[in-house]
């Protein structure tokens, strides 16, 4: 089954956000700090992330730097659900790959249909 890492450092977000999402649709793997997040995309290898940027030991753009500097996460699709506001750091973290930034609070659709695009991008002429 495929796996989705949600790392925020808030239990009800963590919990919130797998709640969008069926149990035979994706295994969710948590993780409440930026180390744990590092930690559980090597360890689990997602298929895709969902990432907070203010999280303890560490922000959601330095995980994101380590994720695109290691072989085995480069390629994990990561989308940004955050409370951060600043154009800079949006625009950072999409310099560094991340597919999505949505500014919570978050709703189910908008969530599943960021994933679901992250997941199946669109093919050129297809």
């Amino acid at each position: 089954m495929p796996k989705i890492l949600i790392a925020d450092d808030s239990r009800f977000q963590r919990q919130l956000l797998a709640s969008f999402f069926s149990p035979s649709e994706f295994e969710p793997v948590f993780a409440g700090d930026a180390l744990q997040a590092w930690m559980a995309a090597l360890r689990s290898a997602p298929q895709l992330i969902l990432l907070d940027i203010n999280m303890p030991g560490g922000t959601g753009i330095e995980v994101l730097k380590r994720l695109r500097m290691s072989t085995k996460t480069q390629h994990i699709p990561v989308i940004v659900v955050s409370s951060e506001e600043s154009p800079a750091t949006e625009s950072m973290a999409r310099s560094l790959g991340a597919v999505d930034f949505l500014h919570k609070p978050v709703e189910q659709e908008q969530v599943c249909a960021a994933v679901n695009l992250a997941l199946h991008p669109a093919r050129p002429g297809g």
